[in-house]
């Protein structure tokens, strides 16, 4: 099931994520897609705030992987945009970063989806109308997000047009 919301800034992506973040458990995997500058990061960076991560994050473009773990539930914050061939995926250790409970947030994550989890949220932005418009498709993939789909649903309210 796909659910669609629109933000008009930045700091509305941020606000929405931050929302979504409340649904958040232990080894949950979010794959982010879009163009360049659609918002993947400022979606992570709300996520990240609403599980209590008060350390700036950044898009850990040139580093692979960024693990924030002040807030409710470790965050590892994957960029695999530099990624060549998907056995490099399971080089950055995928299976032990959910293992440890925290949640995975992958940019550009719809490019290694054979190596993730087949039960993840797909979040995938695209501009809007507006400069700073951003339309966000949802997308449960598997039971564990598919049962958190009528919360999810709730918590997209104010983001979705009537």
């Amino acid at each position: 099931m796909t659910l669609l919301a629109t933000t008009t800034s930045v700091e509305e992506t941020r606000e929405l994520a931050e929302a979504v973040s409340g649904l958040a458990r232990p080894g949950d995997v979010v794959v982010l897609a879009g163009d360049l500058g659609a918002g993947k990061t400022a979606f992570v960076q709300g996520f990240g705030r609403g599980l209590g991560v008060t350390e700036r994050i950044t898009s850990p473009t040139f580093t692979l992987v960024h693990v924030y773990d002040e807030g409710r539930l470790p965050v590892h914050h994957l960029d695999v945009y530099r990624l060549d061939q998907l056995s490099e995926a399971l080089d950055l250790g995928l299976a032990e970063m959910l293992d440890e409970g925290g949640v995975l947030l992958v940019e550009w994550g719809d490019a290694i989806t054979p190596v993730l989890p087949q039960d993840l949220l797909e979040v995938r932005l695209t501009f809007g109308a507006g400069d700073d418009d951003r339309v966000l498709s949802m997308r449960t993939v598997g039971p564990a997000w598919a049962a958190r789909l009528d919360p999810l649903a709730g918590i997209l309210g104010p983001w979705v047009e009537a």
